[in-house]
C-alpha cells in the first residue's frame, strides 16, 4: 500500500497516482487547474466545527484525531469512500493532499492512518 501525505502548496506534480485533495475548503491561490487532483473530497474532511475549535493547535491533536476518527465512523458516505481509497491504494499510489502548513498535526495525517487501519 502506497499512501504520501503532500501539502498541496508545496506538492511535486511528477509523484504520479491518484492525487486526492482532502481539504472542505478549495485552497487561497491554487487554481483547480493547476492542481491536478483527480478528486476532491470535501465531504470527508473534519466538520467545520471541530476544524475551528482545533485551529490546527498542536497541543488539541490527540482530542481532534479521536473526534475526528468518530465524524468518519459515523458517516456511511465516509466509509465507503474509505474502502474505495484503501482500494486504489492496494493498486497505485494515492497522495492525500491538504493545505495545512502543519505536516504532523492536520486531519490528512488521521485520514492516512484510517485508510492503512481499514
Amino acid at each position: 500500500m502506497s499512501i504520501i501525505l503532500r501539502r498541496i502548496y508545496d506538492e511535486n506534480k511528477t509523484l504520479g497516482g491518484h492525487r486526492v485533495l482532502t481539504d472542505r475548503i478549495w485552497p487561497r491561490g491554487i487554481s483547480k487547474e493547476d492542481a491536478e487532483v483527480d478528486e476532491w473530497l470535501k465531504n470527508i474532511a473534519p466538520s467545520p466545527d471541530l476544524r475551528k475549535w482545533f485551529n490546527h493547535d498542536p497541543a488539541k491533536f490527540d482530542t481532534f484525531k479521536e473526534a475526528y476518527r468518530k465524524e468518519i465512523e459515523n458517516n456511511s458516505e465516509a466509509q465507503s469512500k474509505i474502502k474505495e481509497l484503501k482500494a486504489i491504494a492496494k493498486d497505485k499510489r494515492l497522495i492525500l493532499l491538504f493545505g495545512a502548513k502543519d505536516l504532523q498535526n492536520n486531519h490528512a495525517v488521521v485520514l492516512k492512518e484510517i485508510i492503512e487501519d481499514e
